[in-house]
């Protein structure tokens, strides 16, 4: 009677992993393909002949698309299904970067950059509709922080793969093999039978939920939040390959390898966030004390020339706090959520990152244009001392209120 009872629900902790699994090779790729472009900054700008501002204006452009297509694609995954737009996010992706790599000039730099944009914005409303129709509600808190991770190691080796790629088949090969991967892993998702969610999934006893204002002071603070997180963050990721370059005489091999532990060590930190942000309620005053420490690092990255293990090092520190961070980011946005609206919220507030992906790489893009690469990681510090207040203020909320 037991193996009779067991074998159920073994078979469905088997289905959740495997889908949890699905899922979260796919957000690699997503974060993997967020970074293919300036990794190839270098290539790109001797090839096409412009500057930094006009590479900036192309993440821009992939910025704007996918802030605008969020939502409709949200909409869109419950209408159709989320298994369906994820699969054709990660084909349209992929096939961008392949026709790049295919032709290359600034006008399919420009129609790249917005398919990418368009395909970006399908993986948060879809990925987090299936795990939250087929996760134990009793691991999803596990689920999710899984899934950030495999997107954070996504991003976190896009440097180290491009760069062994451009120097095996070239800056367009580059482009074709890192596009490949998208329509490999929608095949992968269909041969291991990823589960569909709809509003059909999610509708349990048929009533309708009660309708209720989700634009509360405390989202549009949260939006902001975001906001000035993406802002913080894209200056050194984006640019600080080429920053640490052209003004701290930093080789290009040395460079990704401090931009790889930066991003590396983000990821670990967010596995050691989930523990702290479930043995503490002050989610602000985590997020205030990581992003201070922060602000200390990276000034001194921008005031000093630090030898190369000293600078991977520092920058290591520095993603991990950064990463330690994100659980309690996530947590400050559920608890500010009205009841049975936390899908909402996390799409409002996640448009902050979309304006960080707008504005960012024309503020820093004009930075390197200026020649002045310290402040890729000045603005940067910048940005987190406002984030550190804003975090602050956000904790002195009373609990409950929104």
């Amino acid at each position: 009677m037991v193996d009779i009872l067991a074998a159920p629900q073994q078979s469905k902790a088997d289905t959740s992993l495997r889908t949890l699994t699905a899922i979260s090779i796919a957000h690699w790729v997503s974060h993997f393909h967020l970074f293919v472009l300036p990794m190839l900054f270098p290539y790109l700008k001797a090839q096409l002949g412009v500057g930094y501002i006009e590479l900036g204006f192309a993440l821009t452009v992939f910025g704007v698309v996918s802030g605008l297509t969020q939502a409709p694609i949200g909409y869109l995954a419950d209408h159709i299904g989320a298994r369906k737009v994820l699969l054709a996010g990660l084909t349209v992706g992929g096939l961008a970067l392949i026709l790049l790599g295919m032709h290359l000039s600034y006008t399919s730099l420009i129609l790249c950059a917005a398919l990418l944009g368009l395909a970006n914005s399908v993986y948060h409303p879809a990925d987090y509709a299936i795990l939250s129709a087929h996760m134990d509600i009793r691991r999803m808190g596990r689920a999710f922080s899984i899934h950030t991770f495999a997107g954070f190691v996504g991003g976190a080796v896009a440097p180290a793969i491009m760069a062994a790629l451009v120097a095996t088949v070239g800056g367009l090969g580059a482009l074709i093999v890192a596009g490949a991967v998208g329509p490999a892993v929608a095949l992968l998702l269909i041969a291991v039978g990823i589960p569909d969610a709809s509003s059909a999934d999610r509708k349990g006893d048929g009533s309708a939920a009660p309708k209720q204002s989700i634009l509360t002071p405390a989202i549009i603070v949260l939006t902001i939040f975001f906001m000035l997180l993406g802002l913080s963050n894209a200056g050194i990721s984006n640019f600080g390959v080429v920053a640490l370059m052209s003004g701290y005489g930093v080789t290009f091999s040395a460079a990704n390898i401090a931009l790889t532990a930066f991003l590396g060590a983000s990821a670990a930190g967010v596995l050691a966030g989930g523990y702290l942000a479930d043995r503490t309620r002050r989610h602000g005053s985590v997020a205030a004390a990581c992003f201070g420490i922060n602000a200390v690092i990276i000034s001194v990255i921008a005031t000093v020339n630090l030898p190369v293990a000293v600078l991977t090092a520092a920058m290591g520190l520095a993603g991990f706090l950064g990463g330690v961070i994100a659980p309690s980011r996530d947590m400050l946005v559920r608890n500010a959520a009205p009841e049975g609206a936390a899908g909402r919220a996390f799409g409002i507030v996640s448009t902050g990152f979309n304006f960080s992906g707008i504005l960012s790489p024309l503020l820093y893009g004009w930075i390197m244009d200026q020649n002045m690469p310290h402040w890729v990681f000045g603005a940067s510090v910048a940005f987190m001392v406002l984030t550190v207040l804003l975090a602050l203020v956000t904790d002195r909320k009373p609990a409950g209120t929104v």
